[in-house]
């Protein structure tokens, strides 16, 4: 079975069961509370959907079904191997207090063994772990029983193993302790222990009778893990107490990736039909042989596609430095095997990766042009900072590498420490990871100062004039965002009384007939006479009314959202700390006065009110 299929019968699966299947959010955290408030990519299929777990109510209804993109980033040295990737999809369904184990455990078998409608797999290969009971909760014996009773239609009797957690004959469910099976969000509020269920790869046929201790036989890779329910009926309160919530979630989740390995009966997800198409592109442009290198070009590029089309562009910060950093390692994998021209390369791979995908993503083809304008600008700067930093990494490659030339490197040069580490690795020489770190943190504290005095710039002011530009960047962002494309997104504001300043992603300098649309769809609003209303809300209830938002890690508790026109028909809609006029009739007319880059992907607009 392909992967496109699987991912479709999943969703039309529990469609046909009363779910609504909406669309996958961003790779790029937006306007949500989520437990590490630093996290730069939404690494889990839960992760947007949180604020509904907690009892938000979500617009689609109680039951959803999804595909989740996802960027996981902290294996990348890993990635080559047989398991690691960093972009991968998260297929799960979700009860937001609706059905609850009942559904879910019957659902989940029968989509997994029904050659109908699911993936058609032996119910005899397959084991169940549940949560063994801990801190005052009890065993899950409904979700035994409930697994017993799923057994039972395809006559498998399913024993419960003892304390030694060994399979063997009719052992199929197997009670684990509370750090395999159960999951909470934090230190408090709702949790529950979940059902994991494995899937023995080989079978009898092919790997003899399954037999051994649990854990040995998940580090063998003899039984993988296909999918996870979590049952969440509990909240845990301050004091350490765990009160039943009086209408329980689940949470799903199953990989493609690793679902499609199992499908295809491949070892690794290198050799399916997701990363076919890919490889024939790198297969065609090669001169020499390297399964690594091949690997690790095919998952960066696959990973970059998707983050440049949600929004990011290289930088050396954040989200746009961990771009940088997998294109850059593309670029050195794709010399490694010989490849001549890689821009060439990264084109046709991109091409390529937006084909296939098109179909469950198709906000990929609508920013093809620009996620190929950013590869092959990546790499043209790559080959710039390369042949300089190589030749400076050559000065004192002949000893171990302090962490101020290593930081020497980094900042002066554009050498990525992670390619410092690499090629030390290569040389033999070692290099002072501490040290680095420590004028990493002196560097990031000296950057925390300079964006302390960006915000201050772009939002503290409140004379008469900066009031109107605030209220005028508004326009701008929206006016960009109709004309440019909705990959328009901010990057830094400044505000003073003589004029604003707006930094927003774009991928090339605009043209005077873009500039003349962005002031005239300005103007037409302020002509409009349109209304600017306040509101204060919650962050969860500014993103549920379609808010925008930047510099998540800023916010409150509670938000000031500005609206300018109507709660059901508004021309901009954004979380800010203000002030603003009433009317925008009030501002006058707008007009920019230069346009300019201001670093890689960002365009600068300085406008002013006549």
């Amino acid at each position: 079975m392909q992967s496109n299929e699987i991912r479709e019968r999943y969703l039309k699966f529990f469609e046909k069961r009363g779910h609504i299947i909406v669309p996958s959010a961003s790779l790029i955290p937006k306007n949500y509370p989520i437990p590490d408030e630093g996290t730069l990519f939404t690494t889990a299929g839960m992760q947007p959907l949180i604020p509904y777990l907690l009892g938000t109510k979500h617009p689609s209804g109680t039951k959803i079904v999804d595909v989740q993109k996802c960027v996981r980033t902290i294996d990348i040295d890993e990635v080559g191997d047989n398991r690691h990737c960093t972009f991968f999809e998260m297929m799960g369904n979700w009860s937001f207090g609706d059905y609850f184990k009942k559904e879910s455990i019957k659902w989940s078998l029968e989509f997994l063994t029904s050659k109908e409608e699911g993936l058609g797999l032996d119910p005899r290969r397959f084991y169940m772990t549940v949560f063994r009971g801990d801190d005052g909760i009890p065993r899950d014996e409904e979700s035994i029983d409930l697994w017993k009773k799923n057994f039972a239609k395809h006559n498998i009797k399913a024993e419960v193993s003892g304390d030694d957690e060994y399979i063997k004959g009719e052992i199929r469910i197997l009670p684990l302790d509370k750090e395999n099976n159960f999951w909470i969000a934090g230190t408090t509020g709702p949790c529950g222990g979940d059902t994991e269920m494995f899937y023995d790869v080989l079978g009898e046929k092919k790997g003899g009778k399954l037999e051994g201790k649990f854990a040995d036989l998940v580090k063998s890779g003899r039984i993988i893990e296909i999918w996870n329910n979590v049952f969440m009926e509990f909240n845990k309160t301050a004091d350490g107490k765990y009160e039943k919530l009086s209408k329980p979630n689940v949470d799903t989740g199953m990989g493609l990736e690793r679902t499609t390995v199992i499908m295809q009966g491949k070892d690794n997800v290198f050799e399916t039909d997701i990363f076919a198409p890919i490889f024939k592109i790198i297969d065609s442009r090669k001169t020499k042989t390297d399964l690594q290198a091949e690997r690790i070009v095919a998952d960066h590029i696959r990973s970059a596609v998707f983050m440049i089309t949600d929004g990011v562009i290289p930088s050396n910060t954040e989200a746009g430095y961990i771009l940088r950093r997998l294109l850059r390692r593309a670029v050195r994998f794709s010399d490694h095997l010989g490849v001549t021209d890689i821009s060439s390369l990264f084109n046709d791979l991109a091409i390529t990766i937006i084909k296939q995908f098109n179909d469950a993503y198709p906000e990929l083809v609508m920013y093809q042009a620009l996620v190929i304008d950013e590869l092959v600008k990546e790499e043209k700067r790559f080959k710039q900072t390369l042949q300089i930093g190589l030749k400076e990494f050559d000065k004192i490659k002949d000893k171990d590498i302090s962490g101020e030339n290593a930081f020497k490197l980094f900042t002066t040069f554009g050498f990525p420490f992670e390619l410092t580490l690499e090629l030390a690795k290569e040389n033999n020489i070692k290099v002072d990871s501490s040290a680095f770190q420590v004028e990493m943190k002196k560097h990031q504290e000296l950057s925390k100062v300079g964006m302390d005095q960006k915000f201050k710039g772009g939002l503290a002011g409140t004379s008469e004039m900066e009031i109107k530009y605030h209220t005028a960047t508004h326009l701008l962002n929206a006016a960009l965002r109709q004309v440019l494309g909705n990959h328009v997104s901010q990057k830094g504001s400044n505000i003073t009384s003589e004029r604003l300043r707006f930094d927003f992603i774009h991928p090339e300098k605009m043209t005077d007939e873009q500039k003349k649309k962005v002031e005239d769809y300005v103007n037409g609003l302020i002509a409009l006479k349109v209304p600017v209303i306040c509101q204060e809300m919650s962050v969860i209830e500014a993103k549920d009314s379609g808010a925008q938002g930047v510099f998540t890690d800023k916010y409150d508790k509670i938000v000031k959202v500005y609206t300018i026109g109507s709660d059901t028909n508004y021309y901009s809609k954004e979380i800010c700390g203000g002030p603003h006029v009433a009317n925008t009739s009030e501002l006058g007319y707008f007009k920019i006065i230069k346009e300019e880059a201001s670093s890689a992907g960002v365009r600068r607009i300085k406008a002013v009110l006549e």
